[in-house]
């Protein structure tokens, strides 16, 4: 696949790291998040005036360009595609949120209480406000730290990549129902570390 001449030395870096983490590279994954993972952030904090949504969209938005890297052509920038995916993503978010207002008052039942946006509620820009919520989901991804493997990975899948039963059951080669019993009994771990610890969410 040829690259783009005309691209910058930083679009020609990417290019490289795009090439390195199609191998597997998992630095290399880590790297390009590095390099726009901000810039993202704020782009989409200005779309949905919400560091809570912006948060929960700036990982959507890597994830799906991870999990799509092979289809991202070098004839234009990396950081041009990732911006177009993130927008898209966005745009699509703010129709369903419109065309749906879910109760934030989720039972432990509900498959989403754990999303970052159920459990971490505001939408003020302030910078107090802003740094409050920052705090709280760096306490969330503490907790989720604290259990053991297997969980952390499904919750990862299920509540930070944002995976369906189907797409966690083919990751981890399990069948659904198992996929599903093991997330029930995750979020009843968290429930309890978060209840025992404190954690004010």
């Amino acid at each position: 696949m040829e690259i783009n001449p005309n691209l910058s030395v930083k679009a020609q870096r990417d290019f490289e790291l795009v090439e390195l983490a199609k191998k597997g590279d998992q630095q290399s994954y880590a790297e390009l998040m590095g390099r726009y993972r901000d810039a993202i952030y704020f782009m989409l904090l200005k779309m949905v005036n919400s560091t809570v949504d912006a948060e929960d969209l700036t990982i959507e938005a890597f994830g799906k360009a991870f999990k799509n890297i092979d289809q991202y052509a070098p004839s234009f920038a990396f950081s041009t595609w990732l911006f177009k995916i993130a927008t898209n993503n966005c745009i699509d978010f703010i129709r369903k949120k419109r065309g749906s207002h879910v109760s934030l008052d989720q039972s432990v039942d509900d498959e989403d209480t754990l999303n970052p946006s159920a459990m971490i509620q505001s939408d003020s820009p302030d910078p107090e406000a802003t740094m409050i919520n920052q705090q709280k989901i760096k306490m969330m991804r503490d907790v989720v730290s604290k259990l053991k493997p297997r969980y952390r990975n499904l919750v990862e899948l299920r509540y930070f990549k944002e995976y369906s039963y189907e797409e966690i059951a083919d990751e981890l080669d399990l069948p659904i129902g198992t996929v599903k019993a093991q997330l029930f009994r995750a979020r009843e771990l968290l429930l309890n570390i978060i209840n025992r610890t404190g954690v004010k969410m």
